[in-house]
């Protein structure tokens, strides 16, 4: 089963995570697992720049409050392989009081047409003392809020 990502949303974001030699299993392709992290690693670069501009502002997030991924998943379309770099597209839709949905475009660098996999997220807001969801920072409901 495929799921599908939506039309309405915004790119907001995209970098390249080089592959490891490591990052392969025994069949010579990179693990699936490994997906998962490449997008982590486009979504928290992402939300670290954005949060550290609201720093620089003079507007950072309470403390003891963070992001929580609740739900992913990923389609895989077709095996990377090492050596090379994979080129992650994040975009955004859906913004609520304290979540909001990630998406994922996964291909290598030198193959920046070609999907080889996508995938999404919905992160939540939390208070993570408190153990419950709170509202957005500012500085991340303004991007979102364009989307």
């Amino acid at each position: 089963m495929e799921l599908r990502l939506p039309e309405a949303r915004r790119q907001v974001f995209q970098t390249v995570v080089p592959m490891r030699w490591g990052d392969m299993d025994a069949m010579g392709h990179v693990n699936n697992t490994l997906y998962f992290r490449y997008m982590e690693i486009a979504r928290m670069d992402w939300m670290q720049g954005l949060l550290g501009q609201a720093v620089q502002a003079g507007e950072p997030p309470p403390p003891g409050q963070g992001p929580v991924v609740v739900n992913a998943f990923c389609n895989f379309q077709r095996e990377l392989r090492y050596p090379g770099s994979v080129l992650v597209r994040l975009s955004v839709a859906n913004p609520g009081r304290s979540s909001f949905d990630t998406y994922y475009e996964l291909s290598r660098d030198d193959r920046p047409e070609e999907c080889f996999a996508n995938g999404g997220a919905k992160v939540v807001w939390i208070d993570h003392a408190q153990r419950r969801s709170v509202s957005l920072p500012a500085a991340l409901r303004q991007v979102l809020e364009i989307a």
